[in-house]
């Protein structure tokens, strides 16, 4: 059974356009990014706690509260998507994947970028932030072509996304830089991840559950894409352009309410619970219900009933880091040749995100608890993202295992 980011491959098992020589690491494009996001998220996490308990600082003029912001949003969370499409783009268009050499040279820049921004009393800020912002318009680039060249053009919607996350880290650094607010900035960037989750969920979960049905010969399957999903999409779409701009109004509290109940009927039509017995098709749906969840704390927020960085933090972390774990352990295994079936370590990563998740927008909401929920959430993010590191780091280095039978 192939994943929705694999297509079968040659004999031999070695998939096309992808370099055989030099390191396994730059053989794909999951590889490098996969493994650098989880490594980052580790140490951002653990930077950050130091600098609250111990007052370290960290990130020099850049600050230590807007680098683990920015850190969180573009340095982990953007190595994710860049492994993600550069994996699921060729599938998508029929073209050779950046492999080899670029692959490893578009990574350096990722590299650099987290770099620079820890070394901004030595090269200056603004050097700093022109260096870390070259990675997403070099991502964008790579895919904008893969997806023109390939006539591909309903794919056209995730590279909309790259340009609004690229245009947030640009309107991010320079509110640093100037000493003005991030929050705006920072809610764009959220709302263009989200908007790729609402995107690319529709076609992952329905298709996947829809696999795993089959295979037992049940046919129960999750309603398929039709105009609700649409409607559904626009409007969170909608409900995300309103919070960015007008956190605090009743338009954006009316139109996340709407998108918090689409969101959650279209949960419901993927039929995610019948998943239950097969934990790396399950989690997936139940990292998506942080999506009506997160639309709820929206217009929460929007009425006062939330201050801001809970409903930040329910979008980050619930929607977007368990997402992304959940999308990383699916992945690797199935472009290395391992069995799609969660161990009991990938289960472990899967409840210890989660449990950051929940544990996060309650450090605001229990001031008096700020501190140990703080901690809690932060060792459980550590944790879920070190399980990754000794289960998968080990796959992601290594070449491919041959499909059974083969010479």
């Amino acid at each position: 059974m192939f994943s929705y980011f694999s297509k079968p491959r040659p004999s031999g098992g070695i998939p096309r356009g992808i370099a055989t020589t030099g390191p396994v690491l730059f053989s794909y494009g999951f590889r490098p990014f996969f493994l650098g996001a989880s490594l980052w998220a580790i140490f951002a996490m653990a930077g950050w706690i130091a600098a609250l308990t111990t007052g370290i600082d960290i990130a020099g003029e850049y600050g230590p509260a807007h680098w683990h912001a920015h850190e969180m949003l573009f340095g982990f969370s953007s190595a994710v998507l860049a492994g993600f499409l550069l994996t699921a783009v060729p599938n998508w268009t029929g073209r050779l994947p950046v492999s080899g050499r670029p692959l490893a040279y578009l990574f350096a820049l990722w590299v650099a970028g987290r770099l620079a921004l820890l070394a901004t009393d030595v090269i200056g800020l603004k050097f700093a932030v022109i260096i870390e912002a070259a990675f997403l318009p070099a991502l964008l680039a790579i895919c904008a072509r893969e997806i023109i060249v390939g006539r591909k053009w309903k794919d056209l919607k995730i590279v909309g996304g790259l340009v609004l996350l690229s245009a947030a880290n640009a309107w991010f650094h320079i509110s640093v830089v100037r000493e003005l607010d991030v929050d705006a900035a920072a809610r764009l960037a959220i709302g263009a991840y989200v908007m790729l989750i609402m995107i690319v969920g529709g076609r992952i979960l329905p298709s996947f559950t829809r696999n795993w049905l089959n295979k037992f010969g049940r046919t129960d399957f999750p309603v398929p894409y039709n105009r609700f999903d649409t409607v559904t999409i626009l409007v969170g779409v909608a409900a995300l352009v309103c919070w960015t701009f007008a956190p605090q109004h009743i338009v954006t509290a009316t139109v996340a309410s709407a998108a918090s109940l689409l969101q959650a009927a279209r949960l419901i039509r993927w039929r995610g619970w019948t998943t239950w017995p097969d934990k790396i098709v399950f989690v997936l749906h139940a990292a998506y219900a942080f999506v009506p969840l997160g639309f709820a704390a929206v217009a929460a927020g929007a009425v006062g009933a939330l201050d801001a960085y809970p409903v930040m933090h329910v979008m980050t972390v619930g929607v977007i880091a368990c997402m992304m774990l959940a999308v990383m352990t699916r992945a690797s295994r199935g472009h290395t040749g391992r069995p799609l079936a969660a161990s009991n370590l990938s289960c472990a990563s899967y409840i210890a995100i989660i449990g950051a998740a929940l544990a996060r927008p309650f450090a605001e909401i229990l001031p008096a608890h700020y501190h140990h929920l703080l901690a809690l959430s932060g060792a459980l993010w550590i944790t879920a993202f070190a399980l990754f590191c000794i289960e998968y780091g080990p796959m992601l280095v290594r070449a491919r295992r041959a499909p059974r039978g083969a010479a």
